[in-house]
């Protein structure tokens, strides 16, 4: 079964704005996955930065609905001294703080796929993929990929 893990801006999508199409498409393709989660097809596994990340949304009502999303997650991968150490060694790559988390985690967790709709971070993780031990993707673009398999 393949493991995914989704970083906030994933479960954010759904409630960006929605008049953008490419908002629109990515927020179907989110909902999507997370249905296949839902049904068992796939495993998601989450973090402790996730989960942290999540308490910093401001909106109170957008949170308690991202949380709402997450609470498909299953496991929860913590953050030890071996993912703070991996992280500072991606944020000297030009990786943010909380990206550079999401990733050591997912790495430490032997996730296949981290899935993010930030094109900061799909375009660090192109130029640095083969520093990388994970995929990182646009939700859309992995969707087309598996999808075509």
């Amino acid at each position: 079964m393949v493991t995914i893990y989704f970083d906030t801006c994933c479960l954010n999508r759904p409630f960006d704005d929605q008049t953008q199409y490419r908002i629109r498409v990515e927020s179907e393709t989110v909902l999507f996955i997370l249905d296949q989660v839902k049904i068992g097809e796939l495993k998601c596994v989450g973090s402790e930065v996730l989960d942290l990340e999540i308490d910093l949304i401001p909106n109170l009502e957008q949170k308690r609905r991202v949380k709402l999303l997450a609470s498909h997650i299953s496991n929860l991968i913590r953050i030890e001294q071996k993912e703070i150490k991996r992280a500072k060694q991606l944020e000297l790559l030009g990786f943010r703080l909380f990206d550079a988390l999401h990733i050591a985690c997912a790495e430490s967790g032997n996730i296949d796929i981290l899935l993010t709709t930030d094109d900061k971070l799909l375009r660090l993780a192109t130029r640095f993929s083969d520093k990388l031990s994970i995929q990182v993707k646009n939700p859309l673009k992995w969707l087309e990929e598996v999808s075509k398999k």
